[in-house]
């Protein structure tokens, strides 16, 4: 257990479990956090649970089982299902499975929606040299994207997780998104710029995540500014101008045709 300079009593919980193994850092970020977990373990498998989240019974089983049927596959990745903060799970919502070709699926959407849900082989993890701290918020996509390129990976498909969802998960704040995700996204490009295929795979994706999380945090920066709150609605406003230009001016194309939709239909009803 990585306690990354909580606040809470984590040291106290963990101290009930004799067979845990307590590490504390100051805060440093996911990125960090996962990298000092899976460098201080001593097994060849690995699976990163965060704080808020729950694996469910047979899902260690299920994923070893799959390595070791799979010994050519840097990890293997099945599901998960949503629950709400007290832990009733949520209805259903489509999954698209992927059976081949994964970098190039994922560099047109991120499918692997949980960390949870994920079993590394750890020396995938050294090769990789973990997670990149730069790409914190992202950092799972990231090291999907770098070992999917280099690695055949496998789905076996099986529920193993539950994605807890509460107001405060860091994916609904979409300035934080859109930074890592499209930093993270920008890095493939010198992978893919020779092969029309996955060229083709990266300009949509770029498109998708562009619109995904520029679009929400457009709609926050309209927030802060309708309150006032110039100082955060200025760090969004930079982060759409730096890495979704486009939708800043789509959204501002629109909004002067509706200006001018109105100008217009007041001309009309002065003339009358």
């Amino acid at each position: 257990m990585v306690d990354d300079g909580s606040s809470d009593d984590s040291a106290s919980v963990a101290a009930r479990y004799p067979a845990v193994r307590f590490i504390s850092q100051r805060n440093a970020g996911v990125a960090d956090a996962r990298n000092t977990g899976w460098r201080a373990c001593r097994g060849d498998y690995v699976v990163f649970l965060d704080g808020d989240d729950r694996l469910l019974p047979g899902a260690l089983d299920v994923g070893a089982r799959c390595l070791e049927n799979h010994p050519e596959c840097a990890f293997v990745f099945g599901r998960c299902q949503r629950i709400g903060a007290d832990g009733a799970v949520l209805g259903p919502e489509p999954w698209p499975r992927v059976d081949h070709d994964h970098y190039r699926h994922l560099l047109l959407d991120n499918y692997i929606w949980m960390p949870a849900t994920v079993m590394y082989r750890r020396t995938a993890l050294e090769m990789a040299d973990g997670f990149a701290p730069d790409r914190d918020h992202a950092c799972d996509y990231d090291l999907y994207l770098r070992l999917t390129r280099m690695r055949p990976v496998f789905c076996h498909g099986e529920i193993v997780a539950e994605w807890r969802l509460h107001g405060s998960n860091v994916s609904n704040n979409a300035a934080v998104m859109l930074r890592s995700t499209l930093g993270t996204y920008r890095r493939q490009r010198r992978h893919v710029k020779t092969d029309p295929a996955l060229m083709e795979a990266y300009r949509r994706g770029r498109r998708f995540w562009e619109d995904r999380y520029g679009n929400a945090a457009f709609e926050s920066l309209r927030a802060y500014l309708e309150r006032a709150e110039l100082v955060p609605a200025a760090a969004v406003m930079l982060a759409l101008l730096r890495y979704s230009p486009r939708v800043v001016v789509d959204r501002a194309r629109r909004w002067l045709a509706r200006v001018r939709a109105t100008s217009n239909a007041d001309v009309r009803n002065d003339r009358r």
